[in-house]
């Protein structure tokens, strides 16, 4: 590396080379209290994402939309901008403050959440969700750089698995707080209610929480900046991340096809209302999701001295199991059978997310740890977020001159049990590489 390379790098730190470093995280108590005001971040922006899902019944009735509408609006409207946005803010949060990045982007999501509760037409709306996914991509890709850099890599998988939490809090919370607004309120009012206090949240990081010295645990504070190009090579020549970030993806599809569709079959085939349905929803997958992914990382970190590759096996265990409750879920007459059904994945569908992110920091150097992070989101959101909804979307309308109102039942019985099951395939693939190639990342 060159001089100058780490005269950069000690800049941008601050460090001042006479002297010894002064770590803002020494501190326990401020490691966690940063670790949790993340989790809340995470959490609103699934709250904020996932909101549509209860919703959307309501908005097809008020704004008269098609299936193939509602999966635009859920898929591509919100996940091409998300998706294409992800790795520029990544490659600025590999830059900059990694804290002013958070904080500016939950308050343009947050906004633009609330201004949905004003949409006249699909069009309003699917703008606002433009809006959403612009601002989303800059949350997590800084988070999980800060979170690397803060906590020791034997503790890492720990700590962003229940950074990962959110994820389930968040869809535990949109469904609770989106099914009652809407049923007492309608959906407008539920928009507004859900995306103000997102505003206030990003004042409290700008002003509360600390930027991280890069690699300080590590020491390796003088590592250069490494380009967009220098990180995607060196994923594309690590097969265990191709197959990890494959396997993410089918996981992906097979878990936001259920949580954004799942609301709708069940007041289709069952006739639920939404606060019924939206209380059940929130605690399969919200508590149940929080246990799975928290669970998930910790047990990977308990395995992992033994055979790193416990980081992608236990995915692939879970996913196994997950296949035929997936399946059951939607052929059950009963809908609380069904219901029941859908704890299992519920608690296992992501498991293998912190397990992804801290494996794919692992097999980079230091300052490809957020790019790295959002080419798997890359991948995760253009299979998961980008193509499930319009797909179910579009095969439910075909589906609908057979089977009328039982089309989305019929699709999600065919569709999210087989991306699951190819997912772990992926995920057991992904092991046979995987310890040669940690062994071969960069500094």
């Amino acid at each position: 590396m060159s001089d100058s390379a780490v005269v950069d790098a000690s800049k941008e730190q601050n460090i001042d080379k006479s002297h010894p470093v002064v770590n803002p995280y020494s501190s326990s108590k401020t490691k966690y209290y940063t670790l949790g005001l993340l989790t809340v971040v995470y959490t609103f922006n699934f709250i904020d994402r996932q909101l549509l899902a209860i919703l959307q019944e309501s908005i097809k009735i008020d704004l008269t939309l098609s299936d193939f509408q509602l999966g635009l609006m859920t898929g591509p409207a919100f996940a091409f901008f998300y998706v294409t946005m992800g790795i520029p803010m990544a490659r600025w949060a590999d830059r900059a403050n990694r804290r002013n990045v958070i904080a500016i982007s939950i308050g343009l999501w947050s906004f633009m959440t609330a201004i949905s509760g004003a949409a006249q037409n699909f069009a309003h709306l699917a703008l606002a969700r433009v809006g959403v996914g612009i601002g989303e991509a800059g949350g997590s890709p800084p988070s999980h750089s800060i979170l690397s850099d803060i906590f020791p890599p034997e503790q890492r998988a720990s700590a962003i698995s229940f950074y990962s939490t959110g994820v389930s809090f968040g869809i535990l919370f949109g469904f609770l707080f989106g099914g009652w607004l809407n049923e007492f309120f309608g959906w407008r009012v539920a928009f507004v209610a859900v995306g103000l206090p997102g505003i206030l949240i990003a004042v409290l990081i700008r002003v509360t929480m600390k930027e991280p010295l890069r690699g300080l645990l590590e020491n390796k504070q003088g590592a250069a900046r490494s380009s967009l190009i220098e990180v995607v090579s060196v994923l594309c020549t690590r097969r265990s991340f191709i197959f990890l970030a494959l396997a993410s993806g089918l996981n992906a599809f097979a878990g936001y096809g259920g949580v954004n569709w799942q609301a709708s079959f069940f007041i289709r085939s069952h006739g639920m209302s939404t606060g019924e349905l939206g209380t059940y929803l929130a605690l399969i997958s919200g508590a149940c999701g929080a246990i799975g992914v928290f669970g998930g990382g910790l047990l990977a970190d308990k395995l992992a001295p033994r055979d790193k590759r416990w980081y992608v096996w236990l995915p692939a265990i879970t996913g196994f199991i997950c296949v035929p409750f997936i399946a059951y879920t939607y052929i059950a007459s009963d809908p609380y059978v069904g219901l029941l059904s859908a704890v299992v994945p519920g608690i296992l569908f992501n498991v293998y997310l912190g397990n992804a992110i801290a494996t794919s920091h692992g097999l980079v150097g230091l300052r490809m740890r957020a790019t790295a992070s959002a080419i798997l989101f890359l991948v995760i959101n253009v299979i998961g977020l980008l193509l499930s909804s319009p797909v179910i979307g579009i095969l439910s309308d075909y589906l609908s001159a057979d089977y009328g109102v039982e089309s989305l039942r019929h699709t999600l019985t065919i569709l999210l049990p087989t991306a699951m099951f190819l997912s772990a395939c992926c995920f057991y693939l992904a092991s046979h590489n995987l310890r040669e190639d940690l062994q071969r990342a960069p500094s």
